[in-house]
């Protein structure tokens, strides 16, 4: 029987563990015909703690988390995962987008702008309706007053020439 060798490569969180004769044979117990262990994601183990249960089942796939989930998280939320298998990470998720901002106080303000230009637009074409009718009066009052002022003018000729007869009258 050939002499087993232990090798590791991680997938996720976890290391996948493999006892076998070369790293050829490792490579097919993990399902890749990648060679991982030119791109540095795998390797040879040496350590007794950790190809003690490997080696009692050789060629069998064994995993073990890397750390606990508090460093699981910790790491995922420094961004140290493991190294890239060609893989692109998932785009980090953008923080919420704080609410569209009301817009009800700028219709308010619209509203009582428009309100306030019809109520002056209003209000102006009122004093111009009451200035046509005091120039439509003026102007009657002025041809009342050239009338009355004619009728009087001409009554006064005439009483200044039936004064003017009856003092030539009296002087005679």
């Amino acid at each position: 029987m050939p002499k087993l060798k232990v090798y590791r490569t991680p997938i996720g969180f976890h290391d996948a563990y493999v006892a076998a004769p070369s790293m050829k044979a490792a490579l097919k117990a993990w399902g890749t015909t990648k060679n991982l262990f030119s791109r540095g994601a795998a390797e040879i183990v040496t350590d007794p703690k950790l190809t003690k249960e490997p080696l009692a089942k050789p060629g069998e796939v064994i995993k073990r988390a890397r750390g606990s989930a508090a460093e699981h998280r910790k790491a995922a939320g420094a961004g140290n995962g493991a190294p890239s298998r060609g893989k692109t990470a998932p785009a980090p998720k953008t923080a919420k987008r704080p609410p569209r901002p009301n817009r009800k106080p700028l219709e308010k303000a619209e509203q009582a702008l428009s309100a306030a230009q019809q109520r002056h637009e209003r209000a102006l074409a009122d004093i111009d309706h009451r200035l046509d009718a005091l120039q439509a009066k003026r102007r009657e009052l002025g041809r009342k007053q050239e009338s009355e002022i004619a009728d009087l003018k001409e009554e006064m000729a005439a009483r200044e020439s039936a004064y003017r007869r009856a003092l030539d009258k009296w002087e005679a």
